[in-house]
Formats: C-alpha cells, sequence, structure tokens
C-alpha cells in the first residue's frame, strides 16, 4: 500500500481551506434538506487522513473546535424553556422521556459488553445511543411545519428530557477520568461528582425560580438591562453581557470538576424572552448563531472528519450492531412510551421516528469522550457514522410517517 505524503499547510491557509469545503459541503446538503454538518463531516475527511492528507488536526484548531462546541451548546440551550423540563417530568410525560432513554442506552451498554469492550466505552457508546439531538429534532420538524403538532411537541418533550439528562452523566463520567480504576474508588468518586452535580441543578433551579419571580414583573429585567446598555458606549454590549452571564456558570462547573458544557448548557436555558425580552434575545440568539454556524460550528465539524479514520474500523459486526441498536431501541422505547401516552399506533410510531436523530449533540458528546481517551479512534469513527446514518434517515422516516397519519 502506498502511504499518501503529509502535507502540513500553514494555520490560516489550513484553516481557509477547511472552511471553504466545510461551507461548500454544507451547502449541498443543506438543498437537500439535509443538515449541513453532514456536507461540514465529510469536508474534513476528504481533507484529513482518510482521504487527502492535506489537514491534521492540530492544538490550535482543537481551540477553536472547543469554542464551536461552547456556542453549539448554547444555542441548544437557548432552543429549551425551563418550564418545558418541568413539563416533560409530569405525569406520564416522564415515563415516555425514562423509556426513550433508558432502553437505548442499556441496549448501547449490552452491545458493547457483548462485544469486549471495557466499562468505559460501554458506557459511551450507550450514552451515544441514548441521546436525541434537540436541535437537528426542531429543524427537521420545522421543516416538515409540524414543529407544534401533539406529536412534535412530545418529540420535543423527550429531547429536551434525554439531552439534559445525558449532558449530567457525561458531566460524571468526566468527573471520574483521573481517579484509580478501582470499585471503591470509582464509588466514592461517582458519589461525590452526584452530590456536587445535585448541588449544581439546585443552584440553577433557584436561579430559575428567582428569574421567573422577576419575569412576573413586567418587563422589569429587560428595562434595566436597556437602561444598562444605553449608559455603555461599547459595541456589542448586550452580547457580552449575556455571555458573561453564561460563562459565570461555565467557570462554575469546571471550578467544581465538571465540564464547561454542563454549566453553558443550563445557564442559556435560563435566559428567555420573559426574562430579557423578545428582542434582546433574539439579538442574541442571531449574533451566536452567526458565529456559530458561519465559522466555529463548520470547523468543529469539519475537525471531526479530520479526527474519522474508516480505516481504524476493524470490528464491522460491532459497527453494524451500534447502528442497528441505535435504530431498534430507541424505536421500541419511543413506541412503547407512545402507547403509554395514549397516543395511536401511527402517532407512537411517529414519535419513535422523531427520537432517533442523534446529529450535534451526539457527535458533541463522541469528541469529548474521544479527547478525554475514554474511547479509542475506532469506537468514535463508529459512533460518527452511527450519528450520521441516524440523522439521515430521520426526515424521510419522519416525512413518511406524518403522511400515513395525515391519511
Amino acid at each position: 500500500m502506498i502511504d499518501i505524503p503529509k502535507f502540513e499547510l500553514p494555520f490560516f491557509a489550513a484553516l481557509l481551506l477547511l472552511l471553504v469545503l466545510a461551507r461548500f459541503f454544507g451547502e449541498i446538503f443543506e438543498r437537500m434538506k439535509q443538515p449541513a454538518m453532514i456536507g461540514e463531516i465529510i469536508a474534513g475527511i476528504i481533507l484529513g487522513p482518510t482521504l487527502l492528507n492535506f489537514i491534521h488536526r492540530t492544538e490550535e484548531l482543537k481551540v477553536i473546535s472547543d469554542l464551536g462546541v461552547f456556542l453549539l451548546v448554547i444555542l441548544a440551550g437557548l432552543e429549551i424553556n425551563f418550564d418545558d423540563i418541568l413539563k416533560s417530568m409530569k405525569g406520564r410525560n416522564i415515563v415516555v422521556s425514562l423509556l426513550a432513554f433508558l432502553l437505548p442506552i442499556l441496549s448501547g451498554f449490552m452491545i458493547g459488553k457483548l462485544f469486549g469492550q471495557n466499562v468505559m466505552t460501554t458506557v459511551f457508546i450507550g450514552l451515544c445511543v441514548a441521546i436525541t439531538a434537540l436541535p437537528v429534532s426542531i429543524r427537521i420538524l420545522m421543516d416538515l411545519g409540524k414543529l407544534n403538532t401533539e406529536v412534535g411537541q412530545k418529540i420535543i418533550s423527550v429531547a429536551i428530557f434525554d439531552d439534559v439528562l445525558a449532558l449530567t452523566i457525561l458531566g460524571i463520567l468526566l468527573d471520574l477520568n483521573h481517579i484509580d480504576k478501582s470499585f471503591s474508588a470509582i464509588t466514592t468518586a461517582t458519589i461525590i461528582t452526584a452530590v456536587k452535580l445535585l448541588c449544581f441543578i439546585l443552584f440553577i433551579y433557584v436561579s430559575y425560580r428567582v428569574i421567573k419571580h422577576f419575569s412576573q414583573k413586567e418587563n422589569f429585567v429587560e428595562n434595566q438591562i436597556d437602561k444598562l446598555l444605553g449608559v455603555l458606549k461599547g459595541k456589542e454590549s448586550l452580547f457580552a453581557l449575556l455571555f458573561m452571564f453564561i460563562l459565570l456558570f461555565a467557570t462554575l462547573t469546571e471550578s467544581i470538576g465538571l465540564h464547561f458544557i454542563i454549566g453553558s448548557f443550563f445557564a442559556a436555558m435560563l435566559l428567555n424572552k420573559k426574562l430579557i425580552g423578545e428582542k434582546n434575545i433574539g439579538l442574541f440568539q442571531k449574533t451566536t448563531s452567526s458565529m456559530a454556524m458561519g465559522f466555529l460550528a463548520p470547523i468543529f465539524f469539519a475537525g471531526i472528519g479530520l479526527e474519522f479514520k474508516f480505516s481504524a474500523i476493524e470490528n464491522y459486526g460491532l459497527l453494524f450492531a451500534i447502528i442497528i441498536v441505535s435504530f431498534l431501541s430507541k424505536m421500541v422505547g419511543g413506541y412503547v412510551g407512545g402507547r403509554f401516552a395514549h397516543l395511536g399506533h401511527r402517532e407512537s410510531i411517529t414519535l419513535a421516528y422523531g427520537l432517533n436523530a442523534r446529529g450535534i449533540m451526539e457527535l458533541v458528546i463522541a469528541n469529548i469522550a474521544f479527547s478525554n481517551g475514554f474511547i479509542n479512534v475506532e469506537i468514535f469513527s463508529m459512533l460518527v457514522i452511527m450519528g450520521l446514518v441516524t440523522t439521515l434517515s430521520t426526515p424521510f422516516l419522519l416525512k413518511h410517517s406524518f403522511q400515513r397519519m395525515k391519511s
């Protein structure tokens, strides 16, 4: 086999080439009514070691990727209303959400054990199988015009619960990275991390109650922000203020040993239209989205393509098992949960299809797991393929299922 020569482009030349090709392929997939991230990952695969071997994952690209993850998580948090989380935990909704999460995570764990993987690898396989990508689900439902239907809202409610639960578990796992792997050490560290996490969630809940209290005073916080912005002369002061708020929570989670995305995600959820005003939240969301989707996110997803190595996959049985179990476990969990919530047969199938997209959040978790040494490049590449396959298939399955419901 002839080795492809290794070129080292200057950093900004590599960044330019990566961004141009990522945006090009992202645009193609957007026109095909598919998430742009798929094209952006393909751009990284083409330019990386898998094909042309032009660009390699440098420390500078990793920093930009981390910023991309940071903004993507903020955008995901802005899509979530804290009240919707509480709603997803009431009555039969909690059963639907738990079934749609626990069955896939247990199935993924069992597949990992069946194929002889270590404990941490099996847990991350289960976690990536269990997650539903909220931003992707919202985008698909909006494209189909079904976001505000009963089934559409159920999909969003379950996706919110699953994403929050997955990121909470991720926080615990990352805190176990640098400890002795004996049973007693893991047990002790898990308890300590769980206590820290519960304290942080309690802090979030208290913040939510305070925010809700001020939100009931009509335009109180919005007016205070507008007064402050009137005093400040710097450009984009609103963006800076809200970013400081989110960075405060990210710093808090890092200071107690949890990953920064946990704090960023929860902080973004606390920002809402009632608190700071529809205009202010719209401007912040637009600015954040422009930075993320225009530059940082394409580099992050292209960076995943750079680290993806199809040649590293030797255990094709495990690859196919992960893909099959990711479909079946979500389908069964979603369908049984839907029937339990008194949805009809076709509505329950539609709910199950809608929960299948892994997309952004699964890739973020897989990337963090790989960066921290929890999984190797083979498992990482398998999880990338699984995320792409499930995300690509969901729009077609949902469209067909909604048409059958209508008929």
